[in-house]
């Protein structure tokens, strides 16, 4: 699983996000059960109401659907909208203040292509 993280960011979100990367990544396919919230809360040594916290916010954006006196799973079709919606972040969070970024510096879009295609060489 790994470790949370003491970056300031809510536990119930670390958990969330977790989740989300090991959907995104396939370590938990779609119909496939996710450890329960006392799991997650031993693991990581927290509150199960903090872990279910995490797992229920999952629940509400229709990441994860509960199948009554089993479990949690992975509903179908979530690791395509968790793309979309990572890529939505990455687009806000790095290409929109690059761009204002670049702007500030008198840098182009041409110019600023280039230099994206010579980071990608260079990774």
């Amino acid at each position: 699983m790994g470790l949370l993280t003491d970056d300031g960011r809510p536990i119930f979100l670390q958990i969330a996000e977790k989740i989300e990367d090991d959907i995104i990544e396939g370590r938990l396919a779609e119909e496939s059960q996710v450890p329960s919230t006392n799991q997650f809360a031993a693991f990581y040594q927290i509150n199960p109401a903090t872990a279910a916290k995490g797992v229920n916010q999952l629940v509400d954006q229709e990441i994860l659907y509960k199948k009554r006196g089993i479990g949690m799973f992975v509903k179908e079709g979530a690791r395509s909208i968790l793309i979309e919606k990572r890529k939505e972040q990455f687009y806000e969070q790095y290409v929109i203040t690059m761009v204002r970024e670049a702007g500030k510096l008198g840098i182009t879009p041409q110019q600023l292509s280039d230099m994206i295609q010579r980071g990608a060489d260079e990774a």
